[in-house]
C-alpha cells in the first residue's frame, strides 16, 4: 500500500513537471477560476456593506406630545429596548431637541427670534428607531398603536419613510438573490471551463492509459497520478491568484472607497488574507483533483 501510494505520489508529481503547455495552460485556466471565485467574496463584501450602510440611514422617529410626561417616554424606550426586533433607540428629550435647533440656526436671527418670542419650548420628545432588519419597521410602527401608549404619540414618522424602506427591502432582496445566481452561474462557468482544460490534458495520454488498463493496473493506481497532478495545479493555481490579488485589491480598493466610504477592500484582504488564500487553495484542490477524477473516469470505462 506505501509502495503503490509513493510511485503514486512519484507519477504525479513528474506528469506535472512534464505538463510543459498543458499544465500552463491548466494553471492559468484555474488561476482565472479562482480569480473569479475571489472576485465574487469580494464583491458579496462590498455589496453587503453598502446595503448595511444604507440601512443604517433609515429609521423612524417618534414624536411624543409636549405634554408627556418623561417618564413614561422612558418606559417606552425600556420595552423597545426589549424587542428582537430593535437594534439602537436614541431618546431626544425636549431640552436637547431645542439646543439641537438653536444650534442648527444660530446664523438665522429671524428664526431664533421667534423662537425667543414664544417664550416657551414648541419641541417634543422623540425616540429615533433603527431596527436590525427594515422589514421589521412596520411591526414597531405598529407597536405605538397600543391604547396604553398611543394617547401620548403625536406622530410616527414610519408613513413618511415607508415608500424608502420597502424600496430599500427590494433592493436587498433583489440584491441577496441576484448575487447568489451570479455567483451559482459563474462558479459553474468557471469549473467546466477547468474541467474541460484538464480533460483534454488528460485525453492527451488516452494512448498510455489504456496500455495501464491492458496490463491490469488498477483504476486507483490509473487515475491516482492524475489527481496528485490536479492537486498541484490546484495549489500552484492559488499561489498565483493571490499574488495577483495583492496589487490588485490595493489598486482598486481606492476607487471603491471613493464611492463607497465605508468600504475599505484593502483593509478587509489583509485582515483576511490567511482566510482568503485557504479558501483559495480548498477551491484549487477540489477543484484540479475532482475535475482530473471525472476526466479520466471516462478513460477507465472504455
Amino acid at each position: 500500500m506505501l509502495t503503490t501510494f509513493i510511485r503514486i505520489l512519484k507519477y504525479g508529481f513528474n506528469s506535472f513537471w512534464r505538463g510543459g503547455l498543458l499544465t500552463t495552460a491548466t494553471v492559468a485556466i484555474m488561476v482565472v477560476a479562482l480569480s473569479v471565485f475571489s472576485g465574487l467574496i469580494f464583491f458579496n463584501v462590498v455589496t453587503k456593506t453598502a446595503l448595511a450602510s444604507l440601512q443604517d440611514k433609515i429609521d423612524i422617529s417618534v414624536y411624543f406630545k409636549t405634554d408627556a410626561d418623561e417618564s413614561s417616554i422612558l418606559k417606552v424606550k425600556s420595552a423597545l429596548e426589549k424587542l428582537d426586533e430593535t437594534k439602537e433607540i436614541i431618546y431626544i428629550s425636549r431640552v436637547e431637541a431645542l439646543d439641537n435647533f438653536r444650534e442648527k440656526h444660530k446664523n438665522e436671527k429671524v428664526v431664533i427670534d421667534a423662537l425667543d418670542a414664544l417664550g416657551d419650548n414648541p419641541l417634543q420628545a422623540s425616540l429615533n428607531i433603527k431596527a436590525k432588519d427594515p422589514r421589521q419597521y412596520a411591526m414597531i410602527a405598529s407597536y405605538f398603536d397600543a391604547p396604553t401608549i398611543k394617547p401620548i404619540i403625536e406622530k410616527v414618522s414610519y408613513q413618511q419613510n415607508q415608500v424608502v424602506i420597502e424600496r430599500l427591502v427590494k433592493v436587498i432582496d433583489t440584491a441577496e438573490k441576484g448575487g447568489l445566481i451570479i455567483t451559482l452561474i459563474l462558479i459553474f462557468i468557471a469549473g467546466l471551463v477547468a474541467l474541460n482544460t484538464i480533460r483534454l490534458a488528460i485525453y492527451s495520454n488516452r494512448e498510455e492509459i489504456g496500455v495501464m488498463r491492458l496490463v491490469g493496473g488498477l483504476n486507483s493506481f490509473i487515475s491516482g497520478p492524475y489527481v496528485v497532478q490536479g492537486i498541484l495545479q490546484g495549489l500552484l493555481a492559488s499561489v498565483i491568484t493571490i499574488l495577483i490579488l495583492f496589487p490588485a485589491i490595493n489598486f482598486i480598493s481606492p476607487y471603491i472607497q471613493a464611492m463607497i466610504p465605508e468600504v475599505n477592500l484593502w483593509a478587509y484582504f489583509l485582515d483576511n488574507a490567511f482566510i482568503i488564500f485557504a479558501i483559495q487553495t480548498g477551491a484549487g484542490v477540489a477543484l484540479g483533483s475532482i475535475s482530473s477524477l471525472i476526466a479520466v473516469r471516462k478513460y477507465l470505462k472504455a
